[in-house]
Order: C-alpha cells, then structure tokens, then sequence
C-alpha cells in the first residue's frame, strides 16, 4: 500500500506541481500497467485543472487551495481531490463528451471514461472528488 497527500493553491502552476507528485507516487505504488497509469493521471490532470478553472471563473476569492490524497490499495488506486471553494453544481450522469470545434468541455466526459469510478459530493463546505480506478 502507498499512500501520499499533499495541499496545492487552486492555480495553473499547481498543476505541474500534481503531475510531478503523482509520477513520484507512482514509482512507489509498483504498478507496471502503463494503461492504468494512464487513465488515473488523464483523469487526476482533468479534475485538478476543473477545480483550477471553476476557481479562477466562478470564485476569485484568494487562497482557495485544494488537496491531493493518492492511495494504493491491492484492489484499486484512488486519488482524492477536496477544495475549500464554492459547492461546484455537478450532475456527473448528465455529463457528455463537448463538440469537436468546441474548446473546452472535455474534461468530466474524459475522466469518466479513464475511470471505474468517479464520484462528486459536497460536505462541510468542501467539494470531494474521488477518482478510483480497478487494479
């Protein structure tokens, strides 16, 4: 089992900062199935950069950061994305994939598709994302 967490400001640089640690996890998670890797960082990158994007569009207000727990288990890998910003209105049953001249509105449809599981709640003012993929 790995487990690691970390705490990113919800900002465009943070994103580098999350691909970096999760290649770092994952060294340790000793998984060689380049697919599963794969789909869990495309769909971690994803979620991290909505939470970024929602931030920066509907929120502005300084310092809203937001936390990344990656857990291995002998049954799945799940990352964890929880944020102190506004509750993100989110019906992941209606999500669909955007047109292919459209420039954004991937995302969601992307992480849903890399993953076995992906779940949206908000609880004591937080969005929680939790991203699992089957091992």
């Amino acid at each position: 089992m790995s487990t690691t967490t970390f705490e990113v400001p919800a900002t465009a640089e943070s994103l580098d900062e999350v691909q970096d640690r999760f290649a770092a996890w994952w060294e340790g998670v000793g998984e060689d199935d380049v697919a599963l890797r794969f789909k869990l960082e495309t769909a971690l990158a994803e979620i991290a950069a909505n939470i970024v994007e929602h931030t920066r569009r509907t929120d502005q207000e300084a310092g809203r950061r937001y936390t990344v727990r990656l857990d291995a288990t002998d049954h799945e890998l799940t990352a964890v994305l929880t944020d102190n910003g506004r509750p993100a209105d989110v019906d992941l049953a209606a999500v669909t994939m955007a047109d292919v001249d459209e420039e954004s509105g991937r995302g969601l449809a992307l992480a849903i598709a890399a993953l076995d599981r992906l779940e949206h709640r908000h609880e004591h003012g937080h969005n929680v994302w939790t991203l699992v993929c089957n091992r």
